[in-house]
Formats: structure tokens, C-alpha cells, sequence
């Protein structure tokens, strides 16, 4: 198992611990909103980081990017699984080519 499916797993199984020991459990009690918000937050310093920060802020804010990323996903039952499979399958297709057959 590679270390994001660990962390998929973790998040998991974190979802249902105390609110108050558990960042994830507290992330899921605020609700599905404040999760999307909060990886909006990190998405926007991943940015900043790639354009002003140093390497290791960039490092930083995408393991937070990351992470917060499969937070929402494990909220809204989507298994990391299902997202690495729409991956696969996408391997070896341009992104333009993969865009244009979404837009039809």
C-alpha cells in the first residue's frame, strides 16, 4: 500500500473519532462546506508557494493540498481507489484529447 492510500485509510478511519483530538473528525463535524473551503484555502497556497515561496513551501502546502484533498473525498464517500482507477483509465490519453471527448 502506497503512502496515500495509508493516509486515505487513516482519514477513514479517523472520521468517526473525537472532535476534539482528531483534526479530520473536527473537519467532518463542521461538514462537507467547510471542508471544500478549507481545500480551497490550501489549493490557493500551493499557488501562492509556486510562485513566490521556496521549494520546501511549495512541499508543504501540496502535502496540505493533498491531504485535504482526500479528507473531502472520504466525506463525501468517494474512495481514493475509485480516484486513482479514473486515472488509470485516463493513462495514456492526451489531456487535450481527454478534455475534448468530456466536452461532447
Amino acid at each position: 500500500m502506497d503512502t496515500l492510500s495509508r493516509l486515505a485509510a487513516t482519514i477513514a478511519e479517523r472520521r468517526a473519532a473525537d472532535p476534539e483530538t482528531s483534526w479530520v473528525a473536527k473537519l467532518n463535524a463542521r461538514g462537507v462546506p467547510v471542508i471544500a473551503r478549507k481545500l480551497g484555502e490550501e489549493a490557493v497556497e500551493t499557488v501562492v508557494a509556486a510562485l513566490v515561496g521556496s521549494r520546501e513551501e511549495l512541499v508543504g502546502e501540496a502535502a496540505d493540498l493533498l491531504f485535504h484533498l482526500l479528507v473531502l473525498l472520504d466525506a463525501k464517500d468517494v474512495r481514493f481507489e475509485v480516484v486513482l482507477a479514473e486515472l488509470e483509465r485516463r493513462d495514456g490519453t492526451s489531456g487535450i484529447a481527454e478534455k475534448a471527448a468530456r466536452d461532447q
